[in-house]
């Protein structure tokens, strides 16, 4: 255990978040994402895991640590239900509150087709797979910069 970091981020996730650079990807997944064959083909390799929480759970610790990007309107992106691009799911809302308390204002996430956002998890930099049971619990998230100190 380490003081000031939260106790949901293991040592992997840690890992892989502070090896990420402004602009690289991370998938947030839930339990039905085909994650491991998928995080396979990432920059990372390997499956990272938060299986003990939900989506919302797992997308606040993260962004606990992790910058947002502030220079694109995808900085963060949510799959899409099959023919109904504009419902947001409970599991979707909770994870947007998340990101509007990290940010501190209201910035929507970009809606991503179901085979696209499978595109860009391929693409990206890593797959945490959580225990989010929920359908639609699949969020994408740029990672952003931390400024020099004034």
């Amino acid at each position: 255990m380490l003081k000031g970091l939260d106790p949901r981020l293991n040592a992997e996730v840690l890992y892989a978040l502070r090896a990420m650079g402004h602009g690289d990807v991370l998938i947030v997944a839930d339990t039905n994402f085909p994650a491991d064959a998928i995080s396979r083909e990432t920059v990372y390799g390997e499956l990272l895991r938060m299986e003990n929480l939900s989506a919302a759970e797992a997308v606040e610790a993260i962004l606990s640590v992790y910058p947002l990007d502030t220079f694109v309107d995808d900085f963060a992106g949510r799959m899409e239900i099959v023919g109904d691009a504009e419902t947001l799911p409970p599991v979707q809302l909770e994870v947007q509150a998340a990101i509007d308390a990290a940010e501190g204002r209201s910035r929507p996430m970009v809606s991503v087709e179901r085979f696209d956002f499978y595109d860009l998890a391929r693409d990206s930099y890593a797959v945490i797979q959580t225990g989010e049971r929920r359908f639609y619990g699949c969020f994408m998230l740029r990672k952003g910069v931390i400024p020099p100190d004034a």
